[in-house]
């Protein structure tokens, strides 16, 4: 196995990383940002106000995109476990 292959499979990494978590990841920004200005413009400092709704959303945008998050991981290692022969020879 040489360095660029290396390299390959860890930029590939990294990109199913970024390509699988952004969904959730951007709920829970869009949530927070949007709950911090109702919060300052309400002048309501509850914790559980930001912590909840970021609950639900997330929960909600795990059941709309979960089964693509899992069929993308699933090509993924499926790729990566067929490559496996071709690496040490």
């Amino acid at each position: 196995m040489d360095t660029a292959t290396v390299i390959e499979l860890a930029r590939h990494a990294l990109w199913m990383t970024v390509l699988v978590s952004a969904p959730l990841l951007v709920v829970a920004l869009v949530v927070g940002v949007t709950v911090g200005i109702f919060q300052a413009a309400t002048s309501i400092n509850e914790m559980t106000l930001s912590f909840i709704p970021k609950v639900v959303a997330m929960a909600a945008a795990l059941a709309i995109v979960g089964s693509w998050q899992i069929g993308t991981l699933v090509d993924y290692w499926r790729n990566i476990f067929a490559r496996i022969p071709g690496l040490f020879h």
